[in-house]
């Protein structure tokens, strides 16, 4: 009796503080549109996350994090900056992230402390397009013979406490492969798994790439990001380890 009472004050205290999916669908959006923090919030929340964005009202720009169902994904440029190039949310869903870095360094999720089991990524057609055929810009990802090693990488860090706790990395590009049949570029939602960064309360979100000019990185650098999904079997093992800690405490000693 003392022991399920126990397990169930716990569970109890432990239950808020259970993330909860970032789906994006729980952001209000128009069709075929966006948010990117012009309203001066700050940002926008999707489940138990909270999803930073910078505006400039001088300029009109912003960075960080963006919503958006845009199914746009054929058109090139910085006009469609928006658009995934699924053309849409990962599992046919409408809404999903757009995350800019800018300026002001990497985009940024908060959240209470928790173990992640991972997210889908994808480009955005603003990058795929340029990668692929090459803009003003940027070039095209392999040169015209399709032998330069080009690749574009997103960084994941995990913090906690404003620490670094470790980082996971994922080629939205990567045409480093001895045979060039391999090469790719990222055109699906794709898993990626940041499990091993274990309990952490800020995502960092930062790219590279092989392209580079006098100011900074020449690759337009965005990327969709869609259902972020906790781990959920942090509660449970919390549980467990409460019931065997008790059962330990009773087992009577042999002398």
């Amino acid at each position: 009796m003392k022991t399920t009472l126990v397990i169930g004050l716990i569970m109890a205290m432990a239950a808020p503080a259970l993330a909860i999916d970032a789906t994006f669908e729980d952001v209000p959006l128009a069709p075929e549109s966006f948010y990117n923090g012009s309203d001066l919030a700050g940002g926008f929340n999707s489940g138990s996350f909270r999803f930073k964005t910078l505006f400039d009202t001088m300029y009109g720009s912003w960075e960080g994090f963006a919503c958006s169902n845009v199914t746009n994904n054929t058109t090139p440029g910085w006009s469609n900056q928006y658009s995934a190039i699924t053309g849409g949310g990962a599992g046919g869903s409408s809404n999903y992230g757009v995350g800019y870095v800018g300026f002001f360094g990497p985009s940024k999720v908060n959240f209470h402390p928790t173990v992640l089991d991972g997210m889908f990524i994808t480009n955005t057609t603003y990058a795929y397009l340029s990668m692929l055929n090459g803009d003003a810009f940027a070039k095209k990802f392999g040169g015209d013979d399709g032998t330069d090693e080009d690749w574009f990488l997103l960084t994941v860090t995990g913090k906690l406490d404003s620490a670094t706790v470790g980082t996971v990395e994922f080629y939205l590009a990567d045409f480093r492969f001895a045979d060039s049949a391999d090469d790719y570029i990222i055109s699906d939602w794709t898993w990626v798994d940041v499990s091993s960064l274990g309990t952490v309360d800020m995502l960092t979100f930062s790219l590279s790439s092989t392209d580079n000019g006098a100011f900074g990185m020449n690759t337009p650098s965005y990327f969709a990001v869609d259902n972020v999904v906790p781990e959920p079997a942090g509660i449970s093992f919390l549980a467990l380890g409460a019931a065997a800690m008790l059962r330990r405490r009773r087992t009577p000693q042999v002398k």
